[in-house]
């Protein structure tokens, strides 16, 4: 099950809201002075894995708590052409004001979700993890992971004190000669032993052997073409967990799954995501609830 990140929804939706509607919504003010019975559904516009949901119905009860929600699709869940996604029913005015910070929420949140469902499609059939990167929004970071999770991806760590991954910068800033990849896992190893696993870096063959040296327990095969990560794969002989990362695509990614790795990381689930589309139709009643 997918742990819901509660609190940094609740952070996200009040800065939303404090961006949106801050100073007012001075157009609704204007047109509708006294309450307005309304209600609304959000239909997607393409076939989507629904992601966001849950912060989408925090914005609509923050700006009005008495409004009614139906959910007719959960997080997690697919949802075809046309079908409605949320079911909103009260004071059109408070609808309105809620709109565009729930469909924020919504549109990228599920092109999240939906993209990393695509990618994990695509492997399907090999034991091969889909995994995000802290390429994230800054105070993203944990609702955009919930939204790769949802898709069916599996989270990498979440900030720097969750692991040991050893970068092309790190090996520069060390700069240790020719042994600088298995220095640096030397090092890395004896710094927590036993607590957490080490990762390296490596671009080319010969940064693998100094990784397989170090003892490194995941070996990260930075941009490399398939036909090398299968030279890498053959050398490692299941001594290390393999990762690939760099360019991966959703036309080369079956090729990168064929080789025997253990997991992708693609930093495009969430910086590159395109927004889903979502549209919010909106109807007058003929009176309160």
């Amino acid at each position: 099950m997918v742990q819901l990140p509660a609190a940094d929804i609740r952070r996200a939706v009040r800065l939303g809201l404090e961006e949106d509607l801050g100073q007012g919504d001075v157009t609704t003010a204007a047109l509708f002075p006294k309450p307005v019975p309304a209600r609304a559904e959000i239909i997607a516009q393409q076939p989507i894995v629904v992601a966001g949901l849950a912060a989408a119905v925090q914005t609509f009860l923050a700006v009005d708590p008495t409004l009614t929600l139906t959910v007719v699709r959960r997080d997690g869940e697919p949802a075809k052409t046309g079908e409605p996604v949320v079911l909103i029913a009260g004071d059109g005015r408070a609808i309105l004001q809620a709109e565009r910070v729930a469909l924020n929420f919504l549109q990228h949140l599920s092109g999240i979700a939906t993209l990393t469902h695509r990618f994990c499609r695509a492997v399907k059939g090999r034991s091969i993890d889909i995994m995000d990167t802290r390429k994230t929004l800054p105070g993203w970071r944990a609702i955009q992971k919930w939204a790769v999770a949802l898709g069916g991806g599996v989270n990498h760590r979440m900030s720097l004190g969750d692991g040991m991954l050893i970068k092309d910068n790190h090996l520069a800033l060390l700069k240790q000669g020719p042994q600088t990849v298995r220095t640096a896992c030397r090092l890395a190893k004896a710094y927590k032993p036993g607590t957490m696993p080490v990762i390296v870096e490596a671009e080319s063959l010969s940064e693998v052997r100094q990784a397989l040296d170090g003892k490194a327990d995941i070996i990260l095969l930075d941009n490399m073409t398939p036909a090398m990560v299968r030279r890498a794969v053959a050398l490692i002989k299941g001594r290390a967990v393999i990762e690939v990362s760099g360019g991966i695509t959703m036309k080369n990614v079956r090729a990168m799954a064929a080789t025997g790795i253990d997991r992708i990381s693609i930093g495009a689930l969430t910086h590159s995501a395109p927004a889903v589309a979502l549209s919010m139709v909106l109807t007058r009643t003929n009176r309160q609830r």
